[in-house]
């Protein structure tokens, strides 16, 4: 992952959206709890669909551990239906749930005790949990400090030669985490703030004349 000579920091980047956007109060959900099932029910999906999904467990008294605990599998696929894909995240939501009560007592406060990288490698190994989904459920219900990478991240600071090739998931993280600070408020708004940057102008056909980002070095043929 060469550095471009004229590129700004991260934190530089980080600046010029929040400006353009500001705070953005991501991850949207009314309990840790919602958050992590949000994280699982988000692959693959837009977050318009979620809603729908998150709607649906709540008129049915399900977004708890307890309910879904309590949940037929196929009344939670059913439930979840929006979403798509449900029958696997019903499973999913099962087996979340399942190492919640089995490695923690059910008990989120007791989770988050738990210090970070001990607690990623235990996520990592719950069914339909892997690291983009796992990190959002440590940094948006958790408030551990870590950063997400997702598809936008990738498009975007490939775009403008942050990144070159394909890396992977964790060599993104670790050179974000390198270069911003260790904070998990910071890692969260930065996060949201490359989640809009890349649904309002870094599309797979971008819109660079209006995007914030437009000053910097970029080209919209790398990471399409």
């Amino acid at each position: 992952m060469a550095r471009h000579h004229a590129l700004p920091p991260l934190s530089e980047v980080y600046q010029r959206l929040r400006e353009h956007f500001g705070h953005r109060n991501w991850w949207p959900g009314e309990t840790p709890f919602e958050v992590m099932v949000g994280a699982i029910l988000t692959q693959n999906t837009a977050w318009s669909n979620v809603e729908k999904a998150i709607r649906n467990l709540k008129a049915n008294n399900a977004l708890s551990i307890k309910g879904i605990r309590e949940a037929r599998e196929g009344e939670l696929a059913e439930w979840i239906r929006p979403s798509g894909y449900f029958n696997q995240k019903a499973r999913k939501l099962k087996a979340l749930v399942a190492f919640i009560d089995e490695t923690h007592g059910g008990s989120l406060a007791r989770m988050r005790k738990v210090p970070l990288e001990e607690l990623r490698a235990q996520l990592l190994r719950v069914n339909g949990i892997g690291p983009e989904t796992a990190d959002s459920i440590l940094l948006y219900a958790l408030d551990k400090p870590i950063f997400v990478v997702d598809a936008y991240t990738r498009r975007i600071f490939t775009r403008h030669f942050y990144l070159n090739g394909k890396p992977s998931y964790h060599a993104i993280q670790e050179r974000f985490m390198r270069e911003c600070p260790p904070d998990a408020e910071f890692y969260n708004d930065f996060h949201a703030q490359i989640v809009e940057a890349g649904k309002s102008y870094c599309r797979k056909r971008p819109l660079c004349a209006i995007c914030p980002l437009e000053p910097l070095p970029h080209s919209a043929e790398q990471g399409a």
